[in-house]
Formats: structure tokens, sequence, C-alpha cells
């Protein structure tokens, strides 16, 4: 079977079932985005609503997906909704959720409860998260390459990070080709740029946010939400990976882990990006009161370039840097 899902979740479960775990924001947002969003629109979604959940709901009717995990908490506001215009279709829809106080029981609760409905052994789940921290282990590597030796850029370290969240569907073929561009990144000249970035917040629907930095001398060496993403903690034990897990809980819990790599990346300065319509943009009050070095925030809408007064509002923050 192939398993869509929402945002990260305990991914190990799906794997360790037998079957084939897609994330659709990563179809979504790889495809014909713009499509996937017309396209929810004509049946009735709203224009003000994620462009992320509209794309979704395509994807899942346009792919050869049978069953759809939903995080109806932890993620998106929006998502019970979605899971119940896709029910409507008769798309198979399994609720999972993240506790917002981080209480390890209730955490523990539902990954047994996923485990039960896809009838698979604990035991059998712990022997695929080995499997996949061996390649997390990797990642961790090529996010070293990227704020220590300067080797990587920041559009690559999204692509292996972000896509880290399924592994593609096939951990072996991803696992193979990162050794081959992780070999290749080792050999590289250390890449020549003024301005050390973090990137905060879920990944763009900007296309082309992270070469216009490195054409304006600015490399994103933190990809907040992609990195983690990869599980970057490499827990012991599942629950307590998916308890250090940021992305799920509160933005204070982000920010403890945001204010760390900060210092340790050596960061001039971050952008936050705020999806249109989206609860988090309320977070992002909070991440500018409590981040300490020079913050611009961005906001995307629909999938596509950078539009002209983002552009310049960037350019105007990497020249305020300079000077």
């Amino acid at each position: 079977m192939i398993i869509g899902f929402t945002t990260s979740f305990p991914v190990e479960i799906i794997y360790a079932a037998g079957h084939k775990p897609v994330d659709l924001n990563n179809i979504f947002i790889t495809g014909n985005a713009k499509k996937y969003v017309e396209d929810a629109e004509f049946i009735g979604y709203p224009r003000n609503i994620c462009s992320w959940i509209k794309g979704m709901y395509s994807v899942v009717l346009s792919s050869e997906i049978d069953a759809v995990i939903g995080v109806v908490e932890g993620d998106c506001s929006n998502t019970q909704s979605l899971m119940a215009t896709l029910k409507d279709k008769d798309i198979e829809i399994i609720p999972f959720s993240f506790s917002y106080n981080k209480n390890r029981q209730e955490l523990k609760r539902e990954i047994t409860k996923l485990e039960e409905y896809f009838n698979v052994p604990h035991s059998k789940v712990m022997e695929v998260k080995m499997r996949l921290d061996r390649i997390r282990k990797k990642l961790i590597y090529l996010d070293e390459l990227t704020y220590k030796e300067n080797k990587v850029t920041g559009l690559e370290n999204h692509f292996w990070l972000v896509n880290s969240s399924d592994f593609n569907g096939d951990p072996d073929n991803y696992e193979n080709r990162l050794d081959q561009f992780v070999l290749e990144a080792e050999n590289r000249e250390s890449l020549k740029f003024n301005f050390r970035l973090g990137y905060l917040g879920v990944p763009p629907i900007i296309t082309d946010l992270y070469y216009f930095l490195l054409e304006n001398d600015a490399n994103v060496v933190f990809n907040e939400i992609q990195r983690q993403f990869a599980m970057p903690y490499m827990e012991e034990d599942l629950t307590d990976q998916y308890l250090k897990y940021t992305y799920p809980y509160t933005v204070f819990d982000r920010l403890e882990d945001i204010k760390v790599e900060i210092k340790k990346r050596k960061l001039d300065a971050v952008i936050s990006y705020s999806q249109s319509f989206c609860h988090r943009q309320i977070d992002n009050m909070l991440l500018k009161k409590y981040i300490d070095i020079p913050f611009l925030t961005i906001e995307g809408d629909q999938p596509g370039d950078l539009d002209a007064r983002t552009s310049l509002r960037i350019e105007s923050f990497l020249d305020m840097l300079r000077y």
C-alpha cells in the first residue's frame, strides 16, 4: 500500500508494516503545484486557505494513494477539514496526534495505536528505526558540511533534509544517492559568501528563494524545520525521538533549539518564513521577540518564484547587514 501523510510522524511504522510512505507535501511542491491548487479551488476550496492544504488534497485525488495519515494535532489547524473532504471521496483516513503539552504517555499511546492499526510489532518498528537512523547520521554529517565546511548550499541542505520525511519512499535508494552527493561535496572547494543565514519555519512554497539568497552573497547554513524532519537528536527510544522533534509542539520548544543553533552555526541573521493564512504566522511574533540577531519575516502564498516586493525586501535586509 502507498500511505500518504500530511507531515512528519513515526514513519518507521509504515516501513515496518511493509508499506510505502509518501509525504504529500513533497509530491505537491515538486509537481505541477499551481495546477494542484487551482484544481482544489475549482471544486470549492476557499481562496483564503493555505495552498499546501489545497495542494495535498489534489495530490491525493490524482495519485495512487491508498490511505492518508493526517496529523490532526501538532500541525496545520486545517488538517481535520482536509481529512473530512478526503473521506468524502472514499479515501481511507488514519488520524495521528502529537499532544500539545508533550505528554510522553499520550504520544506513546498514539504510536501504539498506529502500530496496532498496521498490525506490526514494536520490535520490528525498532529494527526499522535503527536502519533509518544510520541514514540520519549521514544527514547530520551533511548538515555539518553545510555550516562547518561551507561545502553545501542552503538549497542542497534543504533538499536532502526535507526528503528525509519519507526517504522518497525508498531508503536504500535515498541512501545510495546521499552517499554519492556527500562524496562529491567533500571534494569541493568551500563556498564563498558574506552572510551566514538561518531559515526558520516550514519549507518555502517559493521555488527560487535559496538561489536568490546565494546570488546575493548569502547562504542558508541552518534550515530549522527541514533539520527537524531528519530527527537529528539520535534518541534511542522511538517515543523520545518524536518528543524531541520540535515542529509539532510550541514555539518555545522551537526557540530552545533555534537559539542553540544560532550560536553553534555563528549566524549573522535569520529569515523567518510564514505561509499565508497559516496559524503559525502568530508564532512568528514570538520568534521575533526572543531572537536577538537581525530578523526578517517573509510570506509566501502561491507556489512560484519570488515576487518583486519580497525580492526587494530581502535585498534591503542584506544591504542593512553590509552596512
